[in-house]
């Protein structure tokens, strides 16, 4: 995965949350765009914890999208947001990202 495959500016996060569409899951929320090139955010609120959860979520969704990167047929920016819930993992992560790319069609069925 290269390095520059995260979404970062600000400008970019108010494109996805106002044109992308939403797409929802148990654990999470993800909102895509058709982009020039595939990125990703994670937006995890204080809602969550402090600032050692809130990173830890990001570390588990960050580890959960690296295995599905390979497999996009087309460009997206995603934006993923977790529910607030007492314990996440990497594998709830993978399940539900895998439910929601395959169920719009934003990844390669070989996947």
């Amino acid at each position: 995965m290269p390095l520059d495959y995260r979404l970062k500016k600000e400008k970019d996060f108010e494109l996805v949350f106002k044109k992308g569409k939403r797409v929802f899951s148990r654990s999470l929320t993800m909102i895509y765009l058709p982009a020039n090139s595939t990125k990703v955010g994670f937006c995890v609120s204080k809602k969550h914890g402090k600032s050692v959860q809130r990173n830890r979520i990001k570390r588990l969704l960050r580890e959960s999208f690296r295995s599905f990167f390979p497999n996009f047929g087309e460009n997206f920016f995603f934006v993923f947001i977790p529910k607030v819930n007492e314990m996440h993992s990497v594998e709830q992560f993978k399940k539900d990202m895998a439910f929601m790319l395959e169920k719009n069609q934003l990844i390669k069925k070989d996947a």
